[in-house]
């Protein structure tokens, strides 16, 4: 198949208009689609505990219900096997957890193939961010058998660029964008970095941080090192609001792509908002503007993937952050005000 370089020439199946009961009521515009939905309950990256019961918080907030009401098709695919944290030992200090990790990212990428492959959307549920080395991978791998290439939309308050020579804390949920843009293979990462037998999975030039607000020194470094150019953060937001920066996001994401996977962590909303996430930091987006993102990415329609992380209901507050997280999925899937 000839490479695809215009996102307009391309329509993935699970993009494909399916026969829809909702057809009034002006909250769903966009066509209809065939959503799988699959929990990685994977809290091995992370120094706090409870993230892994993230993919439960979201169901139990209504995702599938609430996804179906705007005329999608969901089928929910269960979680993808994890090991528990208390069985295992934890191995290199510098990257704890790494080979049970990149086991569950392998089991990941395999289920978002299947799930492509059987014309769905992957929509994945976290867990910790050290699950998207395997989402994005199994989306590039689909890809790249059609002789194409994605694009990634990171919106996070970290960077996640780190690797184990880097890393001051050693949790593995602060390297996935460095596995998947091809660093870290000399630095103690091969087990994410060689998932599915090649690397690097994404281009840097097609690969965009949004909202970042906490980066460490040495990623500052690592960002240079992989090429990122598209870098946005919290004061881009403020200075030229969400709109221009997504666009951008947007555009960059797309050039020369099949299209787009978001890879939405919770915490790059502000903890006001967004209380039970795995790692807080003060100064991220609030309810409305994080709304307005995915409001922009659904008008664009060249959405390929989903997946929502580091939702803790551990330290929520009556389920707030998984209600929000649903409330955004919904407006990525096309929900309008009117």
């Amino acid at each position: 198949m000839a490479v695809v370089n215009n996102l307009t020439d391309l329509q993935t199946p699970a993009q494909m208009p399916v026969p829809s009961q909702y057809s009034q009521g002006g909250t769903q515009s966009l066509p209809t689609r065939r959503i799988c939905v699959l929990g990685v309950p994977l809290d091995l990256g992370a120094s706090r505990r409870g993230v892994d019961m993230g993919p439960s918080a979201v169901r139990v907030a209504g995702l599938e219900a609430r996804l179906e009401s705007l005329g999608h098709q969901v089928t929910d695919g269960g979680n993808v096997a994890v090991e528990i944290a208390e069985t295992r030992s934890t191995g290199d200090v510098h990257a704890r957890f790494l080979n049970e990790i990149a086991e569950t990212c392998s089991h990941t990428a395999n289920a978002v193939i299947r799930a492509l492959s059987d014309g769905m959307m992957p929509l994945v549920l976290g867990g910790d961010h050290s699950l998207a080395a395997g989402s994005v991978s199994g989306v590039a791998e689909f890809y790249r058998r059609r002789d194409q290439k994605i694009g990634v939309i990171w919106i996070d308050a970290h960077s996640d660029i780190n690797t184990p020579q880097t890393s001051p804390s050693g949790n593995v949920h602060g390297m996935p964008l460095a596995a998947l843009l091809g660093l870290g293979v000399d630095a103690g990462l091969a087990p994410l970095t060689g998932l599915l037998g090649y690397s690097p999975k994404i281009a840097p030039e097609n690969t965009v941080l949004v909202g970042v607000r906490d980066i460490d020194a040495a990623e500052r470094e690592n960002l240079r090192r992989a090429g990122m150019t598209h870098v946005y953060t919290m004061r881009d937001i403020d200075e030229r609001g969400m709109r221009a920066v997504m666009e951008e996001a947007i555009r960059a994401a797309g050039q020369g792509t099949a299209g787009y996977h978001v890879s939405l962590d919770m915490d790059w909303i502000d903890p006001e908002d967004a209380p039970g996430v795995g790692t807080p930091v003060r100064g991220g987006v609030t309810y409305r503007e994080a709304h307005l993102a995915m409001e922009i990415l659904a008008d664009h329609g060249h959405l390929l993937s989903f997946e929502i992380v580091e939702v803790n209901p551990v330290i929520d507050e009556h389920n707030r952050t998984a209600d929000l997280a649903v409330e955004l999925a919904c407006s990525a899937f096309g929900k309008k005000i009117l």
